[in-house]
């Protein structure tokens, strides 16, 4: 078996939404997508002062992908028009799946306004195949102590969906995604089998690591090649890494604004059905 190989690494780039510190390395210059991941906002990390305003994300749609949202610091309320609702506190994930299409808020709870605090989120697209694109929406929302915690050797990997040694995550793939986030003490190293044919999603949140000799700051998202089996990752300091690993889905992904479909009739129709309120109301 050989190891994946380091393609490339692409530096996230700042786009700041108001006053939230944001940084997105997915989309960027000579990468558009690690199908079937899509896009990657970092948000944070900073400090909200008391009486703030919270996060700007209300209302709006999405139909044809999945989201998948990362609370490393602070709170963060959810409600949508099928009906679900939760506040996801630190080291919790929730996972959306917009299919057929919903209307979505995502914004910080009343009690996050007025006391203020710390605050890093991270939100990961990851397409749908054709066949799934109009599923039925479901919303999956977990706290850090329901997502199973496997330490070894300075390494914590926190699993969110898939299998890992002998353990599964609480969160179910409609099309056999892993994704987990792992915290890695300076020294420690880790390595994972079975890749071949998969692409492999990895950002580094904060710290250094080190993959083929190769060293890799924080902040930056690393593209791995789809035939090698192996990945082995070493901490040249402290770090915290988003690494999930999918199946491609080789089929044309056409985006425009909140919808991810295969060709720009199926986007078109996605806008007619939002507009005669197929995807239900909510009120800002």
């Amino acid at each position: 078996m050989t190891d994946k190989t380091v393609l490339g690494v692409h530096a996230a780039h700042r786009d700041d939404i108001g006053d939230l510190v944001t940084r997105r390395p997915l989309p960027g210059p000579g990468l558009d997508q690690v199908d079937p991941f899509l896009f990657l906002n970092h948000h944070g990390p900073q400090v909200y002062p008391p009486g703030n305003r919270g996060l700007p994300f209300g209302p709006h749609p999405h139909r044809g992908f999945e989201t998948v949202t990362f609370i490393l610091e602070g709170e963060l309320a959810h409600r949508d028009t099928g009906g679900h609702e939760s506040v996801i506190r630190a080291g919790g994930v929730q996972w959306m799946t917009a299919g057929r299409g919903l209307v979505h808020a995502e914004v910080s709870p009343e009690d996050f306004k007025r006391r203020g605090g710390p605050l890093e989120i991270l939100q990961l697209w990851v397409n749908l195949p054709s066949r799934l694109k109009m599923t039925e929406p479901r919303y999956t929302g977990v706290q850090q102590d329901e997502i199973p915690s496997l330490c070894d050797g300075g390494v914590e990997l926190n699993l969110i969906s898939g299998s890992h040694g002998g353990r599964t995550g609480p969160i179910e793939s409609l099309t056999g995604v892993f994704m987990s986030t792992l915290r890695m003490e300076a020294g420690a190293s880790v390595g994972f089998e079975g890749l071949s044919g998969r692409h492999v999603f990895l950002y580094l949140v904060s710290g250094e690591i080190r993959i083929g000799g190769r060293s890799i700051a924080q902040h930056h998202l690393v593209q791995l090649d789809r035939a090698g089996a192996i990945l082995r990752i070493e901490a040249a300091q402290a770090a915290v890494l988003v690494f999930g690993h999918a199946d491609p889905i080789d089929e044309p992904v056409v985006a425009h604004g909140p919808f991810v479909m295969t060709s720009v009739e199926e986007i078109r129709q996605a806008y007619a059905d939002y507009q005669a309120g197929k995807f239900g109301m909510m009120a800002a």
